[in-house]
Formats: C-alpha cells, structure tokens, sequence
C-alpha cells in the first residue's frame, strides 16, 4: 500500500498551491521555480490518474476531487507539523511551558526563575498562568503546578513545601495606636481574609479563642492581595507561608505571634508519567524540588527570630 504513495514533494507542492491557490506563491514559499512546481503537479496529477486544478483565464481553482484532497492533506501536516513540535518538546532543550496559579507565579515562581536560566541557558521557560486547574495537563503544558492533596490520578506529583497559615501583618502595625501584643488584641485589629473567612475561624478555634471580628473584614480572591494588603497596613493577614516568604525576607511584613494552622492542602509539581523523566521536564523538577528544601530551612529560621 506504501508503494502507491505519492511522493512527499509532489504532495508538499500540491498543498502550498492549492493553499495559494497559484503557482507562483507556491514556488515563492517552497524556494523552487514556478516550472518546478508546474512539473510537481503534473506528476502528481499523472500518478493519481485525476485531475486537481482547473487553469482558466489565468485563475487557478481547484477540482472537487482536488478539494477533497487538499483539506485531507492540510489536516495530516497539520498533525505532522504538531507531532514534530510534540516529539522536539520533550527533548532537554527547547521551550518548557510551566502552567500555575498567579500567586505562586507571581510571589514564589518569577522571583527565582532567573537562577533556573543562569543553570539551564538552554531551556526557555513560558509561564502560564491559570485561576483554576482540572486536574489535568492541558494541551502544550509540559509541568504544572497544583495547589490540593495531591491526588490527581495518571500524573506523577512532588510535594513542594510543607504548607502552614500564620498571622502576617506590616511592621508599622505593630508601632500602631492599637497593641497587637496578646491574641486578644486580635480582636481590636481588622482581619483580611483569602478567598473565604473559613481559615481565620479554624485559626481562632485550634488558638482557643473567640474574636467577634472573625465575621468582618475585607475577602480577596488571590493570596497575593490578601499579601500586599497586609504589607499597606490595612489589617492582619493568615498568610501562606511559601507565598509570604519573599515579604519576610525584605522585612515588608512580620509575624506577631507564632501560632501557625496547618494547611491540609500543598502546592505540587505535577508532570504525564511518560514525560517525567525527560530533558527539561527532569532538569525543571529537580532545580525546583532542591530550591524548595533549601528555602524551607531558611523560612523556619526566619519565623523562629520574629
């Protein structure tokens, strides 16, 4: 059946012409002659024993037969063309797109992104940044990053941090007219909540205290607001520990008490299984798994000193 195959350049011409309609554009695109692309089609036509364009006045247009034709060429090197960029992915050089959510891009991912370049010159990193995730690798995604419990079936996971919420506010709070110094001046202070009032309540409980402004305060939808909130003196943030590190670390933000509520759920880098052991996605995983145990070390040292 391979045998009554045409050949790859009689069909590659006859796609660019049919594409443009024209000879002339063909032979422009592909670097040939218009008499060489006159001749591909000859051929090929002469090999299928059908007839593919129709030479009227000037104007090309291409026979029913060879319309048919045409949109099942374009289809298969269309997958072609998607096979090779597939197949040059996964190599250890090339693109590497990271798909995660804006916080953990914008608090944690960005900020070190620098120091994978300086180590892998070779791998172009493309940040995508999504609000929610499927629990699936979307098309063109090589690695991801989920926030849950790490129970995402077909997909290899790597716990990235040991995740906790803690009280996080500006350091000009605390020279504030109102004493942040017990839990219970908690209640004289506004608390700012990240998507829910859910984590400060569970707080307050695991604290055995009662605050009646546990109920009030402003919500945010990203942990990142809830953040910089905190950092412009606009209330007490309970702040992730991972995304609150760079704040931390500048003095933008402080923690007045050591209590600390730990996070049921964690961040995770999550790959296809077939995938996870090749060039870029291995050489990703490995510089971003050693980072995180360093930066772990270095976090409980800083909340062990406020």
């Amino acid at each position: 059946m391979l045998n009554r195959l045409p050949p790859l350049n009689a069909l590659k011409t006859f796609e660019s012409a049919a594409r443009h309609l024209s000879f002339t554009r063909a032979a422009n695109e592909l670097f040939v002659t218009q008499a060489a692309v006159s001749h591909q089609i000859k051929a090929l036509e002469a090999h299928l024993g059908l007839k593919l364009f129709q030479r009227r006045n000037r104007a090309l247009r291409l026979t029913e037969e060879g319309q048919s034709y045409f949109l099942d060429l374009k289809e298969i090197f269309s997958s072609l063309a998607g096979a090779t960029e597939k197949l040059l992915a996964r190599t250890a050089t090339g693109s590497l797109t990271v798909s995660l959510q804006p916080s953990f891009a914008i608090q944690w991912l960005v900020p070190r992104l620098v120091k994978f370049s300086e180590q892998h010159p070779e791998i172009d990193v493309r940040i995508k940044a999504v609000d929610e995730d499927e629990g699936l690798l979307r098309e063109g995604v090589d690695l991801a990053i989920y926030y849950g419990r790490g129970h995402w079936p077909n997909l290899r996971c790597h716990k990235l941090h040991a995740e906790y919420l803690l009280p996080l506010c500006s350091p000009a709070l605390l020279k504030g007219k109102k004493k942040l110094e017990t839990l219970a001046d908690l209640s004289q202070h506004t608390l700012l909540h990240d998507t829910s009032r859910k984590e400060w309540k569970t707080w307050m409980k695991q604290v055995g205290l009662q605050s009646p402004n546990v109920n009030q305060g402003p919500i945010f939808s990203h942990s990142s607001m809830v953040l910089q909130a905190a950092i412009h003196g606009q209330g007490i943030a309970l702040g992730h520990n991972v995304l609150a590190k760079p704040e931390l670390d500048a003095g933008r933000l402080v923690c007045p008490f050591s209590e600390v509520l730990v996070s049921k759920k964690c961040h995770y880098l999550v790959c296809e299984e077939s995938q996870a052991e090749l060039g870029k996605v291995a050489a990703f995983r490995d510089w971003m798994i050693n980072l995180v145990e360093q930066e772990e070390k270095e976090l409980d040292g800083i909340i062990e000193t406020q």
